[in-house]
């Protein structure tokens, strides 16, 4: 009869067996998986290459992580050469150089009207008509009457040449001769008197017609026809908008900077116009501390509506050739100094910069200290950045920028890492197929020893 193994050195064989083959199955040596986390040298499992946190280790044994940042092509701007321009902000509406109330200088009935709201209109064009059967009597009397004076002032002139005459003949006396001279003044004044009223009788027959003063646009009609008006009461509303002003306030510190001939920039409706300064208040107003400027904008087609929103800037003057970055790229420290992120090998770097003047139309900043050409800078808010931030930027494969596919791409270093790291496990070379352990023995019927 066979003696049975003890089961002590069968559980003792099934450990060793298990030791082994975990060990098989992970590469190492039975010793290494049966080391845990309190042995005094470990350090923790180690990242993959290229997977984020992999890094020096830190403190305790925890790897170090290195903040990065994702940046898009829009998102980075290369210092270059360009045109500045120094402008003063100003924004107002755009005004029509002239608006006129054309008011009834009659009482009378309205007879017709020929315009509307909106219509264009030219200097002399008639937009109503008043009844002017009453005026055109008067015009006739008057008329009848210069012509009667005339005639009285004719014979009068004519009596007092012939008194003259016999005067000096001495058939007259001299109080004759001076009352055909008073009769002759006299018959001269009733004449002028008479075209006086001719004159005014003539002036109400025209003003029954209401004509346009100047070129210009019908803004509002507040009459109808068959209506009566009164002496005084408006008509027509026009505009003239061939020519549209703005009136800007400035700080008092800049009224020198601005003088009448200046160009002007306006950005209205989505458009750019160019105007220039027409004229400038001559005093400061004590209670805004600020002074008044007038700028005018030609618009001949009537492409802009009076009273239509307008920002832009008065140009002070015009810097070309200077280093320039887009604005957003300007950043405040808290020591209250400029500052940019610049890309240097893939890293962030914080770079204070000497700034000088600033084109708020193209939104750019003049750089005068700080930067070279062709550094790279980031744009804008795109998120928490710090000194030593990896940055990677999408989209500039192609160019080979920094973060691209010539460039190493971060993303791609990590995941070519891990990829390695994964074939490497998968081509190893196979462990070496261990001996039969004791189980396998004690399982066949032989002796540890046999």
């Amino acid at each position: 009869m066979l003696a049975m193994p003890s089961p002590v050195p069968f559980r003792f064989a099934s450990a060793l067996a298990l030791a082994a083959l975990l060990s098989s199955a992970c590469g190492g040596k039975p010793k290494d998986a049966a080391a845990g986390p309190s042995g005094g040298g470990a350090q923790g499992a180690a990242a993959p290459a290229g997977a984020p946190g992999a890094g020096a280790p830190g403190a305790g044994g925890a790897p170090r992580r290195t903040a990065s940042v994702v940046l898009g092509v829009n998102d980075v701007a290369k210092v270059a050469r360009g045109t500045i321009e120094s402008g003063i902000p100003i924004a107002g509406d755009l005004r029509p150089i002239e608006t006129l109330s054309l008011k009834a200088r009659l009482e009378g009935n309205v007879e017709q009207v020929y315009v509307r709201e909106g219509d264009r209109v030219r200097t002399g064009a008639v937009l109503a008509r008043l009844d002017a059967v009453d005026f055109e009597s008067a015009l006739r009397s008057a008329e009848a009457d210069v012509v009667s004076a005339r005639t009285a002032s004719t014979t009068a002139q004519w009596n007092y040449d012939q008194s003259v005459d016999l005067f000096k003949a001495g058939a007259i006396a001299e109080r004759d001769l001076r009352t055909t001279e008073q009769a002759a003044v006299a018959a001269k004044a009733q004449l002028a008197a008479a075209e006086s009223r001719l004159r005014a009788a003539q002036s109400q027959m025209r003003d029954t017609r209401i004509v346009a003063p100047v070129n210009g646009t019908i803004q509002f009609r507040r009459v109808q026809g068959g209506e009566h008006i009164l002496r005084g009461a408006e008509l027509f509303t026009m505009v003239r908008n061939e020519v549209l002003e703005l009136t800007a306030s400035l700080p008092a510190r800049q009224a020198d900077d601005v003088q009448p001939g200046q160009s002007a920039r306006f950005t209205a409706d989505g458009r750019t116009f160019t105007g220039r300064v027409a004229r400038v208040s001559p005093t400061i107003d004590p209670a805004s501390r600020s002074v008044t400027a007038y700028l005018q904008i030609p618009n001949p087609n009537g492409a802009l509506k009076g009273n239509t929103f307008s920002s832009g800037q008065i140009i002070a003057k015009t810097l070309h050739n200077v280093m320039v970055v887009p604005q957003p790229a300007i950043r405040i420290g808290q020591d209250g100094k400029p500052f940019v992120y610049r890309i240097v090998g893939g890293e962030l770097e914080q770079v204070s910069v000497s700034v000088g003047v600033t084109d708020e139309a193209h939104g750019l900043v003049e750089v005068k200290e700080g930067l070279q050409l062709g550094d790279q800078v980031v744009v804008g808010n795109v998120g928490t950045l710090g000194r030593g931030m990896k940055a990677q930027i999408i989209g500039n494969e192609r160019a080979g920028g920094p973060g691209g596919a010539r460039g190493g791409d971060a993303r791609e270093s990590s995941a070519g890492a891990g990829s390695r790291g994964r074939r490497g496990d998968s081509t190893a070379a196979p462990a070496p197929k261990a001996a039969p352990d004791s189980a396998t023995r004690a399982k066949s019927g032989r002796k540890p020893g046999a």
